[in-house]
Formats: C-alpha cells, sequence, structure tokens
C-alpha cells in the first residue's frame, strides 16, 4: 500500500497567480517523494501556467476527472479538471465573477473529497473576496468556507514560519468588533485548539502563550479590563485542564511573540486578526524597494478545529505581477510540506 498521502491542491483564482506557482512548487521532485499531488482546478490554466513559467517538455498537465485516475508521477501534474474556466474571456489580474465562481467551486470541489476520505490533506491558493462575493458566494473567506461546508461551528487559523505559531480569538472582523469578541469562552476554546494544534504536529507538552489584548496588558485595568475580566480566566480554566501556560497569565502583545521566537513557547493566542499577522508577516515577507517586489512570501494559514486538513498559503493572488511567471512559491511549497506532516501525524 503507498503511504505517501494524497494531498489535494487548489488552483485558486484563475486570475491570480496561483496557477504559475503550483506548477513552480511541483516542480521540486521531493514533494513526489513524499505525497500524491492532484491539483483541483482548470487543465486549460495550469497549461497556460506552465509555458508562462518555462516548463515546456519538463512538465505535463494529465487532466482526470476522478482522483483514482491520477497516476503521481514526477514531471507530471494532475489535475482535477472541473472546466470552469472559458480562456477567451480570461484575464489576468481582473477581478472576475468567472474567475470567483471557478475559485469558489475548486475550494467545495476539494473539501467534498477529503470529506469522503479521497484524498487526506488539502491545501489552498490564494482566492479574492471581491470576486467569489461578486459570483453571488458571500464568506470573508476560505477559513468559513472550510467551516461551513464541514458543518463546524468551533475553529479558528494558525499562521505559522519556521517555529513561530500563532492563532486568533478572530479573524475578519473590524478591530472595534474584535475587542467586544475577547471573551472567556472563546479565549478558552482558541487555547484548547491551540494546544490540540501543536499535538498534531508532534509536540507532546505544547507551551502556549496568552497575548493581552490592551497596552501593557491593562495596566490592572488603567487601559481596559479585558485581561482581568476575560483572558485570566479563560487561563485559569485551561490550566485546570492540564495545558501549559508557563507566564499563568496574559503576556504584553509587544514582547510574547519575541518570546515565542526564542522557543519560550510553542504558540501564541493572539486576540485579533493584525495583532497575530504582523509578526509572521515581518518574519517571513522580505520586500525589495529597488524592484518593487517580494524577495521572499514565506508562511503557511492552517486551519484548526475542522474535521480535515487545511494548509494554504499567508499571501493573496497577486494580481499585480500574474501570469508574469516571477510569483515565489515559497509559500506554497511550505503549505504543502505542512500538509504532508499533518497528514502523516494523523494517520
Amino acid at each position: 500500500m503507498n503511504k505517501r498521502p494524497i494531498v489535494g491542491i487548489t488552483m485558486g483564482d484563475p486570475a491570480g497567480n496561483g496557477a504559475e506557482i503550483t506548477v513552480k512548487a511541483l516542480a521540486n521532485p521531493v514533494v513526489y517523494e513524499n505525497s500524491r499531488p492532484i491539483v483541483i482546478g482548470d487543465a486549460n490554466c495550469m497549461e497556460q501556467a506552465v509555458k508562462i513559467v518555462g516548463q515546456e517538455g519538463k512538465i505535463r498537465i494529465h487532466a482526470v476527472k476522478e482522483v483514482k485516475d491520477a497516476c503521481f508521477e514526477y514531471g507530471v501534474i494532475d489535475v482535477y479538471d472541473m472546466g470552469l474556466v472559458d480562456m477567451e474571456k480570461h484575464i489576468f489580474g481582473k477581478v472576475s465573477k468567472m474567475c470567483g465562481e471557478a475559485a469558489f467551486q475548486y475550494v467545495v470541489k476539494v473539501i467534498d473529497l477529503a470529506m469522503k476520505g479521497e484524498i487526506d490533506a488539502t491545501v489552498t491558493n490564494a482566492l479574492n473576496k471581491e470576486a467569489i462575493n461578486m459570483a453571488g458566494h458571500h464568506y470573508s473567506g476560505h477559513t468559513e468556507i472550510y467551516a461551513d461546508y464541514t458543518n463546524t461551528s468551533k475553529y479558528t487559523m494558525m499562521l505559522a514560519h519556521d517555529n513561530l505559531r500563532v492563532v486568533h480569538v478572530s479573524t475578519h472582523v473590524s478591530l472595534r468588533q474584535a475587542c467586544d469578541l475577547v471573551k472567556k469562552d472563546r479565549v478558552l476554546e482558541v487555547i484548547r485548539i491551540a494546544d490540540n494544534a501543536c499535538r498534531a504536529l508532534g509536540i507532546e507538552n505544547p507551551k502556549v502563550g496568552v497575548a493581552g489584548l490592551n497596552p501593557h496588558c491593562g495596566e490592572n485595568g488603567m487601559f481596559g479590563t479585558e485581561e482581568i475580566e476575560e483572558i485570566q480566566p479563560a487561563i485559569d480554566a485551561a490550566m485546570a485542564e492540564g495545558i501549559c501556560i508557563p507566564e499563568k497569565k496574559p503576556t504584553p502583545p509587544d514582547t510574547v511573540f519575541s518570546k515565542a521566537l526564542g522557543g519560550w513557547y510553542d504558540i501564541v493566542v493572539a486576540m485579533y486578526h493584525d495583532q497575530g499577522h504582523i509578526p509572521l508577516k515581518v518574519k517571513g515577507f522580505v520586500y525589495n524597494r529597488e524592484l518593487k517586489k517580494w524577495d521572499a512570501v514565506a508562511g503557511v494559514n492552517v486551519t484548526l478545529g475542522i474535521p480535515i486538513i487545511r494548509v494554504s498559503v499567508d499571501h493573496g493572488t497577486g494580481f499585480g505581477h500574474a501570469g508574469t511567471g516571477s510569483a515565489d512559491e515559497l509559500s506554497l511549497a511550505n503549505s504543502i510540506e505542512y500538509a504532508i506532516r499533518l497528514a502523516n501525524n494523523k494517520k
């Protein structure tokens, strides 16, 4: 029996860089040594991407209608061909209903395949939120689609790059609303999810850091009372369950990530989207001012709490340079590697 996990990779928005970075990532033979990848998307778009990145004669596209028909051989990219993109209407870098619908359906299909057990893990390229809403699918992102289609009510996202891992109490809401969502039950729920996530990665006794919401964790109520009224009670409850929180209290947001980078924590619970995203992207993203492009785009996004494995690139669709072949595949390569690790640990 072949023990290499089958990894379903969505192509992302066809007007973006998903197809070309997928070809680049799958040009690495190590991916095939460790897994059996299959792309959920449009074969025509993938054929175009092979030409864009200069892999003609080295990589060919194999369109299939069933996972069982894939060959999983290096040099051949199996594509579960959805046939949703009219190439005569396809324009790189343009938001459209057609591409939004296609990107959404790729996600729905990869979830369906994972829920049926036909694939072992899912990896998603970026979609455009405006485009999927234009197509009539009113979601704020991948995470919410996965939660809906897996019937999951308790979930969150984890961002990871090397030894820095962050989970969030809230994500795609306004900052004003994010403050209102810092409640004991939700904070406790996310601490539990963080602990379980580390164990799924093979970390036996994870150490969880919990960020405060306010400057200096509120200075005993001078700058806000959320730490006293909501976060500390959640920490106490988590510790009573045996979860290791070394500080035994919330850690100031301006130092918690430095401690995590130093190995004091295995994972950090952030109170809102940007609190967790900024340190991850400072670590993993490098911008070249002279060339006006990203030299490095590293890191992954993992949806936690759902019954299937989902790992995503930690960047957008790259509409500004889509179709040029210049997009960096590092985040996608990291995502595939992370998905393989999670799938192997789940077996």
